[in-house]
């Protein structure tokens, strides 16, 4: 542990951005500690704040380990972290408009066409079409691991339906609620209007057929989905409503949701359900959750759908290693925020030096997510890696690699008092006809000491995210 960047102190003493809290952690009582986390997991239970993880018998839902020990950013080091997620954000949408459309940067020779068009995530259903203001990502959730004072490194771009937001703005509310002192004591950036922004950024893109104020739904697969609480939670805060498939219809050139006073004419889905079960016409056929007749209506210009069917293959981890040459080729710029070095398995000489290196290095399958399908070298067994060994050669095109990177840790409390444990970050980029970022994001702490997964679901935990006002 003593190798990696600790983001609370360099050369052993406090740096700037943590020193408002070096006191706070210091002269806290073992005893107040374990009554305030005892307050915020009774809040989190409360509220309803739990992950589903399922597979693993019992009740699906956990509790999500939230660690009371802010991670904190200098305004100064935010400004280019949000200088490189909107850049990256603005790229990934060009790309999405152009592979749906003329295909330039395939016709340059910069992307492999088979990469995209035979991609599982590319939707044939919407080649030639382009959504309103051609935005086809409108909420991009861009992971970011940090291996020394200032150096950031992009983990993976989530251009459909990424999750967590919810988590950042209760990580908030419940930071202010317990330490109020902190916040009368620190200059920290506000988040609470996330809600009002996504909102708007949502209206931003109503088709041209909205007349009036566009009416904005979100369309959740229902209560047993993983992330139903954060579905409801954003539909409260926005006040939208919360609808399913069978909520909805198609008549005519337009989408109508059923309510008491008759139906409602629906401009805008903020759809959190995959792309396969949207319309069982055009879709999977056996997909309850959908709207039958939807895709219809999306490309005749009734009802935007954000994000767009078929965004999924900007995020697909093949992908990934092309979005630095997307950035020079449709913004004409240098990328900010550099990508992890990556292997694809899928080219032969990057397939002979993975099998080679395997205890060195991190596996993951191309379309994998969540902390699953994956290898991490130096934390696996011979078993694991000779399994992964296996796969790799049976279909190598499923997996890429990255070498093990330093990341940084983060002062957490844990039953000793405190120690570091590794972080990443997840901020939300919303895309619309502006771009917006709040200043912050999801903070994700593998509570196990030397762990570099911090997914919920493998028993990551959270963190408030703090980004100070001035220097």
């Amino acid at each position: 542990m003593a190798d990696n960047f600790n983001e609370m102190y360099e050369n052993g003493t406090v740096r700037p951005p943590y020193q408002g809290l070096e006191a706070w952690a210091r002269d806290m009582p073992a005893d107040l500690r374990g009554m305030k986390q005892s307050e915020a997991e009774a809040l989190f239970r409360r509220i309803g704040i739990t992950f589903a993880v399922y597979g693993e018998g019992g009740s699906p839902d956990r509790l999500i380990p939230f660690d009371m020990f802010p991670r904190v950013f200098s305004a100064d080091e935010w400004a280019r972290l949000e200088r490189g997620i909107k850049q990256r954000a603005r790229a990934l949408n060009a790309f999405l408009s152009d592979m749906y459309n003329r295909g330039e940067m395939v016709r340059a020779g910069k992307i492999p066409a088979h990469l995209v068009y035979q991609n599982d995530a590319y939707e044939i259903a919407v080649a030639g079409f382009t959504p309103p203001g051609g935005v086809f990502s409108h909420i991009v959730g861009i992971d970011l691991v940090c291996t020394g004072p200032g150096e950031f490194f992009v983990l993976e771009d989530n251009c459909r339906t990424p999750s967590g937001v919810s988590y950042m703005l209760q990580n908030r509310e419940i930071m202010m609620r317990m330490f109020p002192q902190l916040f009368q004591q620190n200059r920290i950036a506000p988040v609470e209007n996330y809600p009002t922004l996504l909102k708007k950024t949502l209206a931003s893109v109503a088709p041209k057929k909205c007349d009036g104020d566009p009416r904005v739904v979100i369309l959740t697969p229902g209560s047993y989905n993983s992330a139903y609480y954060e579905h409801s939670f954003l539909a409260d805060m926005m006040g939208v409503e919360l609808v399913e498939g069978h909520d909805l219809f198609v008549a005519g050139d337009f989408v109508w949701m059923r309510t008491t006073e008759g139906p409602k004419k629906v401009d805008v889905i903020y759809r959190r359900l995959d792309d396969a079960f949207i319309d069982p016409l055009c879709f999977r056929p056996d997909s309850m959750l959908g709207v039958p007749g939807l895709m219809n209506v999306y490309r005749s210009g009734g009802v935007s759908i954000a994000s767009a069917p078929g965004a999924g293959v900007a995020d697909d981890k093949a992908i990934y290693t092309y979005v630095p040459e997307m950035i020079r080729f449709y913004l004409g710029e240098e990328p900010i925020l550099k990508n992890v070095p990556t292997y694809q398995c899928a080219k032969a000489n990057d397939c002979q030096y993975v099998l080679e290196n395997l205890p060195e290095l991190v596996v993951k399958e191309v379309h994998g997510s969540g902390g699953y399908g994956m290898l991490v070298g130096p934390k696996s067994t011979k078993s694991e890696i000779e399994a992964f060994d296996a796969k790799i050669r049976e279909n190598p095109e499923n997996y890429i690699a990255q070498p093990t990177l330093s990341l940084s840790s983060c002062p957490t409390f844990v039953d000793e008092g405190v120690a570091p444990r590794h972080v990443d970050l997840r901020p939300y980029c919303l895309v619309g006809q502006d771009v917006n970022l709040v200043p912050g994001g999801l903070t994700r702490v593998a509570m196990t000491e030397g762990s570099l997964v911090v997914n919920s679901s493998q028993g990551g935990g959270v963190k408030d995210t703090w980004v100070m006002v001035g220097n």
